[in-house]
């Protein structure tokens, strides 16, 4: 965070005493959770920042450059600067119009599917901010997409992570290397499992900044985190682009919009200008809604040297040039050493619709020669629309970095309500080699008991309608079989159980006559109740037969009988 506030310094070129003050303020109004030590330094609760390897794609961004520009200052008295000041705290509080619309939006969506997650919209606010200069001062049209594409720089390792392409160009016109996309900054294979439909076109667009928005609050949404409890949000932001510096960037600007902001039209938006790899802006082109206005030049114009960083006292050095040094080889990545995935002794994944799986799927990363690989990242992904399962939080995506045996371990299994099998595939991220696929089964609920919860013997005269409804409860293993699907058929017999064609009926919705209801489901405590029972003219005793998933099943007696004709009083004579 010193480097960034230097640069902000240097634009200004306070005084010393000047920058001392600004420092002690911008430490006062920083987000919670960041203090400062003895020397000026921003620390902050993350109390571990992992170091991800080369290929940088375990990150929304692939940990691609973003914008190190700070809030305004709170200070009663302006401080002196040459030149014109790139923004006021007025104008920096504007956010563009349909970029404010999109987070607000977002956040609310989170809020209906995820209201434990307590996203604030300034979350986004703040991320758009740092990565994009909120879509570029709002660079966007009617429908929120971009008007110019806004493009991370080619993430070659050089530099930058190291990403081999991944989508063959589609989001980001380069088919040999990885480029963060749009105003969130998305990689293309994040965005493969992470993006949405923000804005209900059946499209999900990275350059869209509703469809953008709402992914990045569902990526920082994952794992169940809670983003009203600093760690969780300090783990969320470190998620997104795993840089201290980062995270310290994003929760000032938090804290800013906190405080208040107001709608700008768009277009009209304040631009950053300093970025961490000392770029112009993740941009392929200059936005039309901003030119640029041209300078006075100077009398003897001369190439200038990249700034340095300011001596501890506060002044200028002088740059010494250095001498290009040999040319040294270069030392691959560990995900560039893997050869192939083997099986770490994933066990049979089955288990019962909504139950968590017993087994957990766990692979190790080899070399060519058998050697485990530490520190690569595998991902775990859910394959196809026909389950409904998710790993522990919700996701269907999950990347894990190995251990120092080589292995990463899935998250645990969730299984949905959707019966029958599906894969999970293993992948090395970054690399092209060939997956393990597993598959693993969803078994129906199943009941091994049913009993009734009445003892009340069930009579009807003919033509009339029962008086107690039939009420069941299912268990398994002795506990509450919740969600087990069961069948009420009114049988001939005990030996058989064809249906019966007269005595006790169910009514269905149009009052005909119905002797069988399939899809019944057992309630949360394991209760099924049927509908009203109804005798034809027909009388003697009848059989309803109860059934479920895992062979559960209960027969029970159905008596219909006139009513005795009472006998007549005795006479007497007097």
């Amino acid at each position: 965070m010193v480097a960034h506030f230097g640069t902000r310094l240097r634009k200004g070129a306070m005084t010393t005493a000047v920058a001392a003050a600004a420092v002690a303020a911008l430490s006062a109004s920083q987000a919670p959770g960041v203090t400062t030590d003895g020397q000026g330094r921003q620390t902050t609760g993350a109390d571990a920042e992992s170091t991800p390897d080369g290929n940088g794609d375990g990150s929304a961004t692939g940990n691609s450059p973003y914008y190190t520009d700070l809030p305004p200052l709170n200070t009663p008295v302006p401080a002196p600067t040459i030149g014109t000041p790139a923004a006021t705290g007025e104008a920096e509080a504007g956010i563009p119009a349909t970029v404010l619309d999109a987070y607000k939006k977002a956040a609310d969506s989170l809020g209906a599917s995820k209201p434990g997650c307590n996203l604030p919209w300034e979350l986004l606010a703040a991320i758009g901010k740092v990565e994009s200069g909120q879509a570029r001062g709002g660079n966007v049209d009617a429908a929120g997409t971009t008007i110019t594409p806004i493009l991370g720089p080619v993430l070659n390792g050089n530099g930058f992570a190291n990403i081999g392409d991944t989508d063959g160009g589609a989001y980001d016109g380069d088919s040999t290397y990885d480029r963060a996309v749009g105003p969130m900054q998305f990689i293309p294979s994040t965005w493969e499992w992470a993006g949405e439909d923000g804005n209900g076109d059946g499209k999900k667009d990275p350059n869209n900044i509703y469809d953008a928005a709402l992914a990045a609050g569902n990526y920082l949404c994952r794992f169940s985190w809670d983003l009203s409890d600093q760690a969780d949000l300090n783990s969320a932001i470190l998620s997104y682009n795993n840089s201290t510096e980062y995270l310290n960037t994003v929760l000032s600007w938090l804290e800013y919009y906190r405080k208040g902001t107001h709608e700008v039209p768009d277009g009209t938006g304040t631009l950053p200008s300093n970025r961490s790899d000392g770029s112009d802006g993740a941009t392929t082109s200059p936005s039309p809604s901003t030119p640029s206005t041209p300078s006075t030049p100077a009398p003897t114009p001369t190439p200038t040297p990249p700034k340095p960083s300011p001596p501890s006292g506060g002044g200028t050095t002088t740059p010494t040039p250095t001498p290009p040094g040999p040319t040294l080889p270069t030392t691959p990545t560990p995900t560039e050493t893997v050869d192939h995935l083997e099986d770490a002794g994933t066990g049979t994944l089955t288990a019962t619709a909504g139950d968590t799986f017993g087994e957990q799927v766990a692979v190790r990363t080899e070399t060519k020669a058998g050697k485990a690989v530490a520190k690569v990242r595998v991902r775990f992904t859910i394959v196809g629309d026909t389950t409904d399962a998710t790993f522990t939080g919700g996701e269907t995506v999950a990347t894990v970095v190995t251990d120092s045996a080589g292995t990463a371990t899935a998250p645990a299994l969730v299984a949905g309500e959707k019966t029958g099998d599906f894969i999970v595939r293993t992948t090395v991220v970054g690399r092209t080699l060939t997956g393990l696929d597993y598959t693993a089964s969803v078994t129906a609920r199943q009941a091994d008991t049913l009993v009734r919860t009445s003892d009340t013997a069930l009579t009807c005269v003919p033509g009339g309608e029962f008086a107690d409804q039939v009420e069941v409860k299912a268990t398994y293993n002795g506990a509450v079989a919740d969600k087990v699907a069961a069948t009420a058929t009114l049988i001939k017999s005990a030996d058989d159980a064809t249906e019966n064609d007269k005595g006790p009926y169910f009514k269905d919705a149009d009052g005909n006559t119905v002797r069988t209801l399939a899809d019944l489901t057992t309630d949360a405590d394991g209760l099924l109740k049927l509908p009203k029972l109804y005798a034809d003219d027909t009388t003697g005793t009848f059989l309803l037969r109860i059934t479920t998933t895992g062979g559960a099943t209960l027969t029970v007696e159905l008596t219909v009988a006139a009513a005795a004709t009472p006998e007549p009083e005795p006479t007497t004579t007097s």
